[in-house]
């Protein structure tokens, strides 16, 4: 039997990775030349991406509780941003948060949300299952 706590290990292995991430001071951080901006930008969203899932995975995706994983997300977002300030060669971007972070956020349950509706208007439409024989 799968313990319900376990459904909450991508959300925190995901944190830890984040906050590893954050942890880097500047100087260890690669620079990809004129792909730099790009890639980093593109990697806060994917991240926060994955997280807000991992947060709705962990609410067992039921569609009232949406907003339960997208806010855990921006709140874990805002502290990371907080959390960089103190990180050499790091600076806090509210840029970051507002539009990359929770965009991704955002992003990841619109995604897993159309996926959910499109398995669902799937299921129940075989040729055998129509009304007109009654079930039988």
């Amino acid at each position: 039997m799968k313990r319900s706590y376990t459904r909450w290990l991508p959300a925190v292995l995901l944190m830890v990775i984040i906050f590893l991430a954050s942890n880097t001071p500047g100087s260890s951080i690669p620079n990809f030349g004129a792909w730099d901006a790009v890639l980093k930008k593109a990697g806060h969203v994917s991240i926060y991406c994955l997280l807000a899932i991992a947060y709705w995975y962990g609410l067992r995706f039921e569609r009232s509780r949406w907003w339960m994983a997208l806010l855990p997300a921006v709140l874990y977002a805002i502290t990371d941003e907080f959390h960089q300030a103190f990180i050499p060669g790091r600076h806090s971007s509210w840029v970051d948060v507002a539009v990359f972070d929770s965009g991704g956020a955002i992003l990841g349950l619109l995604i897993t949300a159309w996926r959910m509706k499109k398995k669902t208007n799937g299921a129940g439409s075989s040729p055998h299952s129509s009304s007109r024989t009654g079930g039988q």
